[in-house]
């Protein structure tokens, strides 16, 4: 009997690769969605409320895994008060309605992973590579980051196998941070954001969803993974390769950091800072990248 797995955010960027891999690996898939959705040969939709703490408990006991990818976007929307707020319960509260099913009616999983994000050693530049034990940090990204990882951490106690993938900028075709970017550079308009130096931990989304298969059929995966490529690519390398791919040399100077600052405000931290992060952890496991040269991905991203 095929292994059921439940996605939340399934319907998003990253959500719709994992489930086409999911389903072509022999797994069922089930996703919560805020709205009523038509089930497929393939696909069985459920419904909840996360500000209502609502949910169709049958995809929950359902399920034999879940992968936890739903959260506010975090680049959406300037961060007032209010804003900050709706990322941290939308990740947090998601979390803790699950919790609260499998807790009442005692259901145990074959094991619960969860999106987090390289953003949890903090919003700050520096020559450190950070391995899964790095501080964390204490600015808006560290905190959202471990109040995410908190409210997965709850499912250890259950115990159940907890796996929490931390995520850099994901790249992958007609979607996701790669397609805000091509309109400026395919108009030969692109350059390199303040200094230029801050790191940009990047991971092909296949890639990233491969490591979420692997979190489901590895039983030694447990804890904490970063996800992103070592390969220490800055802002100025990155934007150098992607006009190379587009067929040009940067002729533009730098976006002075006090403009982006003026436009983002403190959100401008996602693109004027960056830290080198380690993927030793997850490759010691076995796990190999097929797409680890950064012009070779855009291309590939980029190709019609």
């Amino acid at each position: 009997m095929k292994k059921n797995v439940l996605l939340t955010g399934g319907t998003g960027f990253v959500g719709k690769e994992l489930t086409k891999l999911l389903i072509n690996s022999g797994y069922t898939v089930s996703i919560l969605s805020r709205s009523k959705r038509e089930n497929t040969a393939t696909i069985f939709y459920y419904t909840w409320d996360i500000q209502k703490q609502t949910i169709e408990k049958e995809a929950v006991l359902n399920a034999d895994y879940i992968i936890h990818l739903a959260g506010a976007n975090i680049a959406e929307k300037p961060w007032t008060s209010k804003r900050k707020e709706e990322i941290i319960n939308s990740r947090q509260q998601s979390a803790q309605l699950i919790y609260s099913i499998l807790k009442k009616n005692d259901k145990k999983l074959d094991a619960f992973v969860s999106a987090s994000a390289v953003g949890i050693y903090g919003a700050v530049n520096g020559e450190e590579i950070c391995t899964e034990s790095t501080a964390v940090g204490e600015d808006f990204l560290g905190l959202t980051c471990q109040k995410w990882e908190a409210a997965a951490d709850q499912f250890e106690k259950l115990g159940i196998r907890t796996v929490k993938v931390r995520t850099g900028l994901v790249l992958g075709k007609d979607d996701g941070f790669l397609n805000k970017l091509t309109p400026i550079f395919k108009w030969r308009l692109g350059s390199a954001l303040g200094s230029g130096k801050q790191y940009m931990p990047w991971i092909h989304v296949e890639d990233l969803c491969a490591i979420y298969l692997e979190a489901l059929k590895n039983p030694n995966m447990d804890g904490a993974y970063n996800a992103a490529i070592s390969d220490s690519t800055s802002n100025a390398g990155f934007s150098k390769t992607l006009a190379k791919v587009f067929g040009y040399k940067i002729w533009l100077p730098n976006v002075p950091s006090f403009l982006i600052k003026m436009v983002l405000g403190e959100m401008s931290k996602i693109v004027l800072t960056g830290r080198r992060i380690s993927s030793n952890k997850v490759e010691e496991l076995g796990f190999q990248f097929k797409h680890n040269n950064l012009e070779d991905t855009l291309r590939k991203c980029l190709s019609k």
